[in-house]
């Protein structure tokens, strides 16, 4: 049985894993025992240059660093017996996810999916059953700049090998998608790279949930407001979903909001890991497996690869 608190490592100080680790360090459940990254960086916990170094000492490991990564990371962890907190996506590798999930199996392991605990996407679940014959799905996604401001410094963001809206941000959609409705199948997805190298400007296409098509379109670099947006359809009633968090619904006229009491948060999935750690299975939090097939329709998207 691990002792309280659960001993942490983060790896992978950018904007992600500087954030978690701020929160693990303010969580009653956990002591971060170090943080791990290539630059060397000055924080309130040793900062050591590679996960050897400290892999011996935790419980667990928080994974934050670009995607090609997580695989290597993740393997030598759980090959050393410890539980395992990935940032999505999974991998840009189908073959590296796959084997990662095999790995994950009966050891304690999560995605970070930030709609996994949201109070949004709690009551989309508790609404579907009255929303009647469900129609269809849509994502739309809208950024004026690409990365994002806050992710300005990781310029592997702006690159196609690892980065893009369609891993970075629409893979919580699918997430959401998937959980909602079921396991995803591609029926017709495509992507525009300005160039060689580049991130995709923009993405549409069309998924299917059983007989549900789920309608995808995203745009980069274009002169309008930064928008997140998830709608689905019912014949009685459709519910939206607009920037993560505020919850609409119609019955055929305009959007009414939905009132909603609380969200999730990086210390609530943090938390819920807590708990997987200690042998329970979260239902609010993301696995390998979710995250695994999350990665098959977002690597859809990426023909070369």
């Amino acid at each position: 049985m691990i002792a309280d608190p659960i001993r942490l490592a983060v790896v992978g100080l950018g904007a992600m894993g500087t954030r978690m680790l701020t929160a693990a360090r303010a969580h009653p459940g956990y002591t971060v025992v170090a943080g791990v990254d290539v630059v060397p960086r000055t924080l309130d916990v040793p900062v050591v240059a590679s996960l050897d170094e400290v892999l011996s000492d935790v419980d667990a490991v928080y994974i934050a660093t670009p995607p090609a990564s997580h695989a290597s990371l993740t393997l030598q962890a759980f090959a050393a017996g410890k539980a395992v907190f990935c940032e999505k996506p999974l991998a840009v590798d189908l073959d590296e996810a796959r084997a990662m999930a095999e790995a994950a199996e009966g050891l304690p392991n999560a995605v970070n999916f930030a709609l996994s605990d949201m109070a949004a996407t709690l009551e989309i679940e508790r609404l579907v059953p009255d929303l009647g014959e469900i129609r269809g799905a849509e994502i739309r996604l809208q950024f004026p700049r690409w990365p994002r401001d806050f992710q300005a410094e990781a310029t592997w963001l702006a690159e196609s090998a690892q980065g893009g809206f369609i891993r970075e941000v629409l893979s919580h959609f699918i997430y959401l998608t998937d959980r909602v409705l079921g396991p995803l199948a591609v029926e017709s997805v495509s992507a525009d790279f300005p160039a060689a190298g580049a991130a995709e400007i923009s993405a549409r296409g069309i998924l299917r949930a059983g007989e549900i098509p789920v309608h995808v379109s995203a745009v980069s670099g274009a002169a309008v407001p930064e928008l997140y947006e998830w709608t689905l359809w019912g014949t009685r009633r459709s519910l939206r979903l607009d920037q993560w968090a505020q919850l609409n619904s119609s019955s055929g006229g305009a959007w009414e909001p939905i009132p909603l009491t609380r969200t999730g948060s990086d210390s609530a999935r943090l938390t819920l890991f807590a708990e997987a750690v200690r042998g329970a299975h979260p239902r609010d939090l993301a696995d390998f497996a979710s995250g695994v097939r999350v990665a098959e329709i977002i690597e859809a998207f990426h023909p070369s690869r």
